[in-house]
């Protein structure tokens, strides 16, 4: 579902860091500002209709009535699976996707929510406890008069911080202030582990300070992207105007932020070229970085930030130089319309309703097509556990993770690594030399399942009712300086990059890891209820696509210790090549309107890991039922079919064509349609399942079957 450990931090993923958010790949399609921004939502009826069992007390199988009974499954299985309920359960008004899985997502939120309502409810947890600094939090979040009454005014005083820059010292050292509670402009420095050494952790300088989803929004000249530069020119003038400027000057504001975001676009580089570690692995010598931009004073930046002075990796020395021209051409009066434009594009969500209202119409209406933002509630509780998520985290494990559910999942892990095991050892285009190569970087997979061993203890966060915005600050100061307190340090492979109650997965290259948290082993894709077929074909999918990013285009650049480093003979390399270039041009023929196609370089590590992952997951469903015997047929469905149909009927999204249009851009996750149809058109498990014939539209012809892993 997402990767770690590669690319710069976002919005979207790892929930430990900045007031802006931080992280890398994420399965949620995304923009510039977090996701919690553009999926707005409203309550919703909690829908967990149980499938009818063969017998009372019995395991459940698929749900039946979600089936779309006048199509067909060799037709197009994405249909098939469940036309059925989303035709009977559109997309909500607040909401770019809908499906099962979705809806057990907003769901989890909800749970989330009567938490931090009870934490809420007392004012006499003891200070700096996990109680009173989620509950504070939340409650200052929610009281919604008193945001409204303060305005602009909590934000005042960084705007006006900004105005005071006098000289180009002045604006590095407001540079770093911003750095220090998560605003990264122009660029990022983020601790992670050294791509040669990830025993050990470094700084890595990145690209940042778009306030667009990616530097394609600024240059390419389809019709849609001229559109967005637009809507994104009305969009900044409205935010400046709502802190004060007059319109006139809010125009001009708009004008002179997007001419300094497209010159930091032009030296970025794409979404393709970010897919390849080696293009962003640039060890570089403290004292070398001088050599890349001598205008920025780099000691006093680093003194401030209490990082030693030690070897970074920089992963764009073209970016970088631009900074460089920008710190010593571009004149400070533009410089700080730049900054005050990212102080109000990071706090809007903080403010008043109608700064809410202004950032939701350009990145929730126009970037994904939902017409409601999120009521508040929710809104609160996504914001409290993106900063304080491991001490929200605490309590929402002893209510909706059972001991149980980590044996099952203990369990359904290690068969489904048993099965990678034999595929390796199967595969008739790799020689033993390579074999043992990932033989023995599977033999080092690190399972991280539904919480750490040890939560953080956010000390010094100081959390009060009194300001959303400035609970903001406060905890994104920590989570910034506790990860950058980690540079120059052992790797500590006991944090984790996801909160425990996201509903999402990852595998860090870095350190061979896979890791499930919480709240991702919820119904529907984890139910102790359900058939070892249904639970085999949705999580155990999603286990098997996390396992088969170690073997991807990306993954398999990082040997067993997780280093960047080539463990392929040539020869192999170039049949795995040869292989991964089927994928890419499967995806380049799927397309979501008339000449816009997805990218197959994009899509091809999460294409692959789709790929792998349910033949992996089925290997292993049959692996967990030897000595058991074969499971039931439930509701006319075979163990089998039941595996296939749990995947199409969790994974089957349904996404508003604003959404697709942006994922089909940037996001390295093809849309649902294809991510079902795509993989199970290249098995022959899913043929048989379904007695497709040869010619079915669902059965890839041989000559075009794909098959990496």
């Amino acid at each position: 579902m997402r990767r770690v450990g590669l690319g710069p931090p976002t919005a979207a993923s790892i929930r430990s860091g900045g007031v802006a958010g931080r992280g890398r790949y994420s399965d949620r399609n995304h923009s510039s500002k977090d996701v919690a921004v553009i999926r707005s939502s409203l309550p919703l009826v909690v829908l967990l209709a149980a499938a009818t069992t063969a017998s009372a007390g019995a395991l459940h199988g698929i749900h039946p009535e979600d089936l779309n009974r006048n199509g067909d499954a060799c037709t197009d299985f994405f249909d098939y699976a469940n036309g059925a309920w989303r035709a009977q359960n559109p997309i909500p008004n607040y909401m770019d996707r809908w499906s099962r899985r979705w809806q057990s997502g907003e769901v989890n939120k909800e749970h989330v929510r009567d938490i931090l309502a009870e934490l809420s409810a007392r004012t006499d947890w003891p200070r700096g406890s996990a109680g009173q600094l989620a509950g504070d939090f939340y409650a200052a979040c929610m009281d919604e008069s008193r945001v409204d009454a303060l305005g602009s005014k909590p934000v005042q005083p960084w705007l006006a911080d900004v105005d005071a820059i006098g000289d180009k010292a002045d604006l590095q050292r407001m540079i770093g202030k911003l750095h220090d509670v998560g605003v990264n402009v122009p660029f990022i420095v983020y601790a992670g582990e050294d791509l040669h050494e990830p025993s050990r952790t470094i700084a890595h300088i990145y690209a940042g300070g778009l306030g667009m989803p990616d530097r394609d929004y600024y240059l390419k000249t389809e019709p849609r992207f001229v559109e967005s530069r637009a809507k994104y020119l009305e969009h900044v003038a409205k935010m400046f105007e709502l802190a004060g400027a007059a319109p006139e000057q809010a125009r001009q504001n708009a004008q002179t932020v997007f001419a300094f975001e497209k010159r930091l676009a032009e030296a970025s580089l794409d979404n393709v070229q970010l897919r390849d570690p080696k293009l962003q692995d640039n060890p570089t010598a403290f004292a070398d970085l001088p050599k890349l931009a001598p205008a920025f004073d780099w000691g006093t930046y680093f003194d401030a930030a209490q990082m030693p002075r030690d070897a970074v990796n920089v992963t764009q020395p073209k970016f970088l130089q631009q900074v460089e021209k920008e710190l010593a051409t571009t004149p400070l009066p533009q410089w700080k319309t730049y900054l005050q434009w990212h102080v109000l594009n990071t706090a809007a969500d903080s403010l008043s309703t109608s700064f809410v209202e202004e950032n939701f119409a350009f990145n929730g209406r126009f970037l994904t097509g939902a017409t409601e933002i999120k009521p508040r509630w929710k809104r609160c509780a996504e914001a409290t556990d993106a900063q304080l998520g491991e001490a929200l985290g605490q309590k929402y494990v002893e209510k909706y993770f059972p001991p149980e559910a980590k044996v099952k999942m203990q369990e359904m892990v290690k068969n489904i690594l048993l099965a990678m095991d034999d595929t390796i050892r199967e595969l008739d285009w790799m020689d033993e030399e390579t074999k043992k190569k990932a033989l023995e970087k599977r033999s080092t997979f690190f399972p991280k399942l539904g919480y750490p061993d040890k939560f953080k203890d956010y000390k010094g966060v100081v959390v009060s009712r009194d300001s959303a915005w400035d609970n903001l600050v406060a905890a994104s100061r920590w989570n910034v300086a506790d990860n950058r307190s980690q540079v120059d340090k052992p790797t500590d492979r006991s944090r984790w990059g996801m909160s425990p109650p996201t509903s999402n997965a990852y595998y860090n290259p870095l350190q061979n890891e896979i890791v499930f948290p919480a709240g991702i082993l919820q119904p529907p894709a984890f139910d102790l209820t359900a058939t070892d077929a249904v639970n085999y074909g949705a999580i155990g999918v999603v286990i098997g696509h996390e396992i088969s990013h170690g073997f991807d285009d990306q993954g398999a650049q990082f040997d067993a210790q997780g280093r960047l480093a080539n463990w392929w003979t040539a020869e192999d390399n170039t049949q795995f090549t040869s292989k991964g270039q089927c994928v890419v041009n499967q995806f380049e023929g799927y397309f979501i309107e008339p000449g816009v196609h997805h990218n197959g370089k994009l899509v091809l590590g999460e294409s692959i890991g789709d790929l792998a992952g349910a033949k992996l997951a089925y290997r292993g469903y049959l692996k967990s039922r030897e000595g058991k015997g074969p499971e039931p047929t439930i509701d006319g469905f075979t163990p089998q079919q039941q595996f296939f149909i749990a995947w199409g009927q969790w994974r089957g999204d349904e996404t508003r064509i604003e959404t697709q249009r942006t994922m089909i851009q940037g996001d390295p996750h093809p849309i649902a349609k294809y991510r079902v149809n795509g993989p199970l058109s290249n098995l022959p498990e899913f043929r048989e399942a379904f007695q497709c014939k040869a010619d079915a539209p669902m059965v890839r012809p041989e000559a075009d079957r794909c098959e990496v892993w």
